[in-house]
Formats: structure tokens, sequence, C-alpha cells
């Protein structure tokens, strides 16, 4: 099963120069909530801005330059990380931008934590279309233990896959 784990900003903005423009704690929390426990998928520039793989996850990254990263396994495409795990198993696509674009239509589940503030950035989630997807759940937060503006964590499932 391949799932989606995102946070956006309200103008679509998920980074800059290779690096998060927010720190929510709680988004942080909840992500690795999420995702331990089962692999996750990225790409070379998302791994760099990473700089370590991420504990308690099989980490693969997609590249078509770099062959070998120590603790990671290395492929050149999503189809073949995806091909890696068995079908039911549930895999974590963590970014970025092209790699979300490419996965979005394979997507069985969509992790989407709503930043409600704009950010400039040069790296912006692909459009998805929200009529294929299902809400199953929702969680609001007027902000942060430390971050100033609200964000909604959102759980979708696709409607006919």
């Amino acid at each position: 099963m391949v799932s989606v784990i995102v946070a956006v900003a309200q103008n679509g903005t998920i980074g800059d120069k290779n690096t998060l423009l927010w720190h929510i704690s709680e988004d942080l929390r909840n992500f690795k909530r999420i995702t331990s426990g089962h692999p996750v998928i990225m790409g070379r520039k998302t791994f760099e801005s990473l700089g370590r793989p991420l504990p308690n996850r099989t980490n693969v990254v997609i590249s078509r330059t770099i062959t070998h990263i120590e603790g990671c396994t290395v492929v050149d495409s999503l189809e073949k990380a995806i091909a890696l795990f068995p079908q039911d198993e549930e895999i974590f696509i963590i970014g970025g931008a092209q790699i979300y674009a490419q996965a979005m239509p394979l997507a069985d589940k969509f992790y989407l934590t709503r930043v409600e503030h704009p950010y400039d950035g040069d790296t912006s989630f692909p459009e998805w279309d929200a009529s294929q997807w299902r809400l199953k759940s929702e969680e609001s937060f007027p902000c942060g233990e430390r971050y100033p503006y609200p964000f909604t964590f959102q759980e979708y499932e696709r409607i006919n896959h």
C-alpha cells in the first residue's frame, strides 16, 4: 500500500533551498508516529536535507546519480522502490516534489498536514484532485507548542483505486 505523507503551506509550498520552512513539533511527532516501523521512500535531495537515514524505518532513496548511501537502499526509479516491498505493506513517500508528483496517482492513502500560513519557497506540492479522495480523519490545532499558526492533520483514502 502506497501512502504519501507531507506538510503543505497554505499557498502550496513545501520547502525552500532544500530545507523545511517551519518547525511544528507536533507535526514531527505525528510523522514519526505514522512512519515508524515502515519503509520510507524519498528523493536524493530530501535525503540530503535529512542528513541521515531515519531510524526504525527502511530508508529507500531514489537517485539517478548516486548508487550507494550508507544505511539506505538506493534505486533509480519510484517503480523500483515500490517493488522492493510486498503490496500489503504500507510504504511512505516522504518527498520531494518530483517524487510526490509521481506517487500521487499510485497512492492509496494520503496523510496531509495543512499549515495554515503562506510561506515563500522554491518547492511546491503538486496539484491533486480532491474528488478522488475521501477524508477519513481530521484534527485541527489553533497553534503549536512553539508554532504560532494553525495547522490540521488530515488522513485521506483514495475512493476508487
